[in-house]
């Protein structure tokens, strides 16, 4: 079987982890490069070896004009992905996208329809759902080990504020501040564990001087009666990170130390030993579209956290609870 062509829109920092897992699959070939600025180009050929000579471009859509191709990887600013997205899936090419997915309910909606229309794999990057912790506190909670979930707390706390002097913090390009940007990775792991989607949404947001948000507090209700709160802050002096589940028969606690689980009838149990990695991103996109794998992180995962993550907004921009429909 030929290799999959794979054609890399965006080449900044973050590419380079994802292209040089890509290089060492037999059943891929990195085909040809896409950035804007030359710098990024070339600092990509310097720690990739397999990237050195491929074709490069400025413009992705020239890449798709005059590359032969079977998918793209894109790791673009957050509102490019979008018009991206879709015009790949046009090409009829399968799709690997950085978080977050696209930054509107509609995008999400236009982009998961899309993919399911021209049955082409759609994956956005979230590697937790490949971590063992992460993984193994879904397992136990989709087996019911905690009863029935009635609350969540989740938590993420990094010094994001300086970044806002890149691309990051102006609106256009990145669709938004912290909570659509790191903290997508805790509103999509706390909705991919519990299983749950979110029923109506009462923030507040502190921009601390930046164009974007900061510092987001969240008060969240879901169906079935569970309820839960979600904090990202981006003005902290250092990475703090929990997520805590509570069900009708015990509670989970991942971070900041290992994961455990207590019940009503003993003490909490540590379960990291049991808690194995299952591969990434790349190696899960690549399965998908050979057929030797489901889909671990596919586009609904993006259009759940776009949900949440635009009733948040429009909560703290109004002053209202917002209901997700």
């Amino acid at each position: 079987m030929a290799a999959i062509r794979i054609g890399v829109i965006g080449c900044g920092g973050v590419a380079t982890h994802h292209v040089e897992r890509l290089a060492k699959m037999r059943a891929v070939k990195v085909a040809a490069l896409v950035d804007p600025n030359a710098e990024s180009l070339s600092r990509l050929q310097e720690r990739v070896a397999a990237t050195r000579g491929l074709p490069t471009f400025a413009d992705y859509r020239k890449m798709l004009d005059k590359v032969k191709l079977e998918a793209v990887h894109i790791n673009s600013p957050h509102t490019l992905h979008y018009p991206q997205i879709m015009d790949s899936l046009d090409r009829g090419l399968h799709v690997l996208t950085e978080k977050p997915m696209v930054c509107t309910v509609a995008h999400a909606q236009a982009v998961v329809r899309k993919a399911k229309q021209k049955k082409r794999v759609l994956l956005v990057s979230y590697q937790r759902h490949y971590a063992g912790p992460w993984r193994y506190a879904r397992e136990l909670v989709q087996k019911g080990a905690l009863g029935s979930v009635q609350y969540v707390d989740a938590m993420l706390a990094q010094n994001w504020l300086p970044i806002t002097s890149t691309w990051r913090g102006d609106p256009a390009l990145s669709g938004g501040g912290q909570l659509n940007d790191s903290g997508s990775h805790l509103v999509d792991i706390l909705l991919w564990i519990t299983g749950l989607r979110v029923r109506e949404v009462s923030a507040f947001i502190e921009n601390r001087g930046a164009r974007v948000d900061i510092d987001s507090a969240v008060a969240l209700r879901f169906e079935k009666n569970a309820v839960g709160t979600l904090s990202v802050l981006g003005a902290s002096p250092g990475w703090r990170e929990s997520l805590t589940i509570w069900g009708s028969k015990g509670v989970i606690s991942l971070g900041p130390g290992p994961l455990t689980l207590q019940t009503y009838s003993g003490p909490a149990q540590d379960l990291s030993a049991k808690a194995k990695d299952r591969g990434n991103p790349d190696k899960n996109f690549i399965d998908a579209i050979l057929g030797k794998a489901e889909n671990q992180a596919p586009g609904e995962c993006g259009l759940r956290v776009i949900e949440l993550t635009e009733a948040a907004w429009r909560s703290a921009a109004t002053g209202q609870t917002v209901t997700v429909r």
